[in-house]
């Protein structure tokens, strides 16, 4: 089998991936119900006040804070209450010097109050209240506009919708959003060896249970993508050819797994004109990509080294998407060494603002994708990190 005479560095092939790349233009509006995960087509203005008009922060009492000034327990201040109302409602009263409304959490500032006393800041008989502590003009009160303004940019193009996004949007009166077009991504595994269904003969006999392509239209539907499976290709250079040919005519990329090598049943490469093949990352070193087609490892902690650190920047690129990944800082709990040259995927559990790396090794150890939630990189100019040093961890 022929080896790669040089490898490309990590962060050159990404560039060279992404700049091969241009952003999807066809957008779809969607239910604010379904868009959750859906990235911005473009910035989101407020066209109202949120909230729309001063309103009471706290169950109490709208008032004129200089009436409350003079106030102590020892000493309490009487106002009257005219009105009382809940929160939905608006009341007719005008709150004069020596009065007061009654009204609840949301309800709207009647006209002449400046403050708001909490319930349990007063004592009540009847239609008089005794206001036992002092309140500053605007205390409890939300303003028109507090939360966000009319004309305000309250999401950017390139956001990735979650739940709070569509209740921000739903509370301004949204009921659709406009969002990127899902990239489709056709997922193409390969191998003599691979079966489909459980066989306990076949696998006695030296078959494995195909998994990659689980895994990948999984990841790719959590990276923004719609994913089209073309099932398992036996290693015939005619049928893995025409799948690839078919996928990149159906597709905006094209996974293959399998054949990333040079060996004498190796064909993926022989159909794609490759802008690299063969990058220093560590698993998964023998990745290639072309026109829009990524010439992906057999071994499954391998494929999934490989689309973290290479195919998800890639269907972000596709869509447009900002703030796609979650990166925490946490103190290795172990030593981590690498070897110079080598671009090194760490798989580690992070809780508590630690990082434990996971000691099982091999790129076909599923389990270790498993045990752990994030990753750290070590770049090909580091031996590694000490224990108790603190690094980047990217959660997943």
């Amino acid at each position: 089998m022929r080896e790669f005479k040089t490898l490309t560095p990590y962060r050159k092939a990404l560039k060279l991936l992404l700049d091969d790349l241009s952003e999807i233009k066809e957008t779809e509006e969607l239910h604010l119900s379904e868009a959750l995960g859906r990235v911005l087509a473009e910035d989101v203005v407020s066209p109202i006040d949120n909230p729309p008009f001063d309103r009471s922060a706290v169950d109490g009492y709208a008032l004129r804070a200089e009436d409350t000034f003079q106030a102590r327990e020892y000493s309490p201040v009487g106002l009257k209450v005219i009105d009382e109302i809940t929160a939905g409602e608006e009341s007719r009263a005008k709150v004069e010097p020596g009065t007061a409304v009654k009204l609840m959490t949301g309800a709207k500032m009647p006209e002449g109050a400046n403050a708001v006393l909490m319930q349990e800041m007063a004592e009540r008989e009847g239609d008089i209240i005794r206001v036992l502590r002092p309140v500053a003009p605007g205390q409890n009160v939300a303003f028109a506009g507090e939360d966000v303004k009319k004309g305000e940019v309250v999401l950017k193009k390139g956001q990735v919708l979650r739940p709070q996004d569509l209740a921000l949007l739903k509370s301004l009166g949204f009921k659709t959003i406009k969002v990127k077009r899902k990239p489709r991504v056709g997922v193409i595994i390969t191998g003599d060896e691979l079966i489909e269904e459980f066989d306990e003969e076949a696998l006695k006999g030296g078959k494995i249970l195909e998994s990659n392509s689980v895994m990948l239209t999984g990841l790719v539907r959590q990276y923004f993508g719609e994913p089209v499976f073309y099932g398992v290709i036996p290693d015939d250079e005619k049928a893995v050819g025409e799948a690839i040919e078919k996928a990149k005519a159906e597709n905006d990329l094209v996974l293959v797994t399998g054949g990333s090598a040079f060996g004498d049943r190796d064909f993926a490469h022989r159909f794609v004109k490759v802008l690299f093949h063969g990058t220093t990352i560590k698993p998964g070193r023998p990745i290639g990509y072309g026109e829009r087609v990524f010439i992906m490892s057999g071994y499954p902690v391998a494929v999934f080294t490989q689309f973290h650190l290479y195919v998800k920047h890639a269907l972000a690129k596709l869509v447009g998407a900002r703030n796609y990944e979650v990166r925490v800082r946490a103190r290795l709990t172990e030593r981590v060494s690498s070897q110079l040259g080598r671009y090194e995927f760490v798989k580690v559990w992070y809780e508590n603002g630690e990082a434990r790396p996971i000691k099982k090794k091999g790129s076909g150890i599923i389990s270790s994708l498993v045990e752990s939630n994030g990753y750290i990189e070590i770049p090909e100019d580091s031996e590694g990190y000490l224990e108790g040093e603190e690094v980047w961890v990217t959660l997943y």
